[in-house]
């Protein structure tokens, strides 16, 4: 019996860890916890993260809760895990494996990882998981990549590979006809206010040419609440202030939050500049565009998808132009075997020598002095209450620089 703690702390990260933990053995027991940072989910964000999975599953009064990394520290000590799987932003990663539950006993196996599309592979999300003892991606480009990293830079474990989760979680029976188009929305990209009201105006003339399709704009979170990545023009901001200007009529488009896959049994087409996202929508055989217009490239994390078919631009969209990928793009990201995914096993295996005493932990390349007053600043995310370090112009001006680490 081997035992597995969960601790996220952003949504995109607990939606993976809840669909990772149903991939592991029935017989394993799990626990799952949101660990407190200025970007810890809402409410209604756990319930939407976790749905479809085993979590959502046990009950409401199941959803995991949202603990100080105190609390989360004694729920490890009571738990006793053989494995704690850190589902967070990278230096959150790092401190709660290097400090805050570095001295468990006995010492449990660390596995993290990225949460969807991880093209190309960086070397700053392999620096703060190097302390961890297996580091979990989704194709074997990512895998050959992030390995070429850690040789290079050291430190770390090994890499698995693992079907990203929400992609066999199976689509709940279609309600009614399939007359929506999904646009899912993404913090980073596009950056420019004027790129984003681009969209939202091309997703207008799309309702306005199909008035047969109910135009969706699916939020990762709504203008009040946090998300993984900082989002400076919130689309929904946007809408109401162009609707304001006359640029655009109000009830054109419809804004809606809650779980993804859901919204995909009501659609006919699927749209986003970069989301993993568009992923569930190929796993529930929903044509979508991928929209080219800002550029396919690294800074645009849209580049795992030249060759796929799904490329487009705006005009596309306006047509109603939706793509399948096709079977080889398919096989080469994301859609390989399952029987391929290793991580389990890894797993197994790293908590067999752990348990034999012949566990060597993973050495973070962080451990060093010239790190040191990084750390620190991760760890006063998790110690100091985000109602504090929202006040003060430094506290601000710290968080901003901060944030964008992750």
């Amino acid at each position: 019996m081997t035992r597995v703690l969960a601790v996220a702390d952003a949504d995109s990260y607990l939606k993976w860890a809840a669909g990772l933990l149903d991939t592991l053995p029935a017989s394993w027991p799990t626990e799952m916890a949101v660990v407190r940072t200025p970007i810890a989910p809402s409410e209604s964000q756990i319930a939407a993260a976790v749905s479809g999975t085993r979590v959502a599953g046990a009950g409401p009064d199941a959803l995991p809760a949202v603990v100080s990394s105190r609390q989360l520290r004694k729920a490890a000590e009571r738990f006793r895990p053989d494995v704690v799987l850190l589902a967070c932003t990278g230096p959150v990663v790092d401190v709660l494996a290097a400090e805050i539950l570095a001295d468990l006993r006995p010492r449990p196996v660390f596995v993290s990882g990225l949460p969807g599309i991880s093209v190309p592979a960086t070397e700053k999300a392999w620096l703060f998981r190097s302390g961890c003892d297996l580091f979990v991606v989704h194709s074997g480009r990512e895998v050959a990549e992030f390995s070429a990293i850690g040789r290079e830079l050291g430190g770390g474990g090994g890499v698995a590979l693992a079907r990203l989760p929400y992609l066999d979680l199976g689509a709940p029976a279609p309600q009614g006809a399939r007359d929506r188009v999904i646009f899912a929305t993404q913090a980073k990209v596009p950056r420019r206010r004027e790129e984003r009201e681009q969209i939202l105006l091309a997703l207008a003339d799309l309702a306005a040419n199909r008035p047969d399709l109910d135009v969706v704009v699916k939020l990762r979170a709504r203008d009040s609440e946090r998300q993984t990545h900082n989002e400076r023009h919130h689309y929904e901001r946007l809408w109401m202030s162009m609707a304001a200007e006359g640029r655009v009529r109000e009830d054109a488009v419809r804004f809606a939050a809650g779980p993804m896959h859901e919204h995909l049994t009501h659609a006919a087409g699927f749209v986003t500049v970069s989301s993993t996202a568009a992923l569930e929508a190929i796993a529930q055989r929903v044509p979508l565009l991928v929209l080219s217009d800002f550029g396919v490239s690294a800074e645009m994390i849209n580049l795992v998808f030249e060759g796929s078919g799904c490329l487009g631009t705006m005009e596309d969209l306006a047509k109603a132009d939706f793509r399948m990928p096709t079977e080889a793009w398919c096989q080469a990201n994301y859609f390989h075997d399952a029987s391929a995914s290793d991580w389990v096993d890894r797993v197994s295996g790293l908590v067999a020598a752990a348990q034999a005493g012949t566990l060597v932990p993973a050495r973070s390349v962080l451990d060093s002095p010239e790190h040191a007053t990084a750390r620190r600043r991760a760890r006063l995310r998790l110690e100091v209450p985000p109602k504090v370090l929202k006040y003060g112009y430094r506290a601000k001006r710290r968080m901003r620089r901060y944030l964008k680490a992750f």
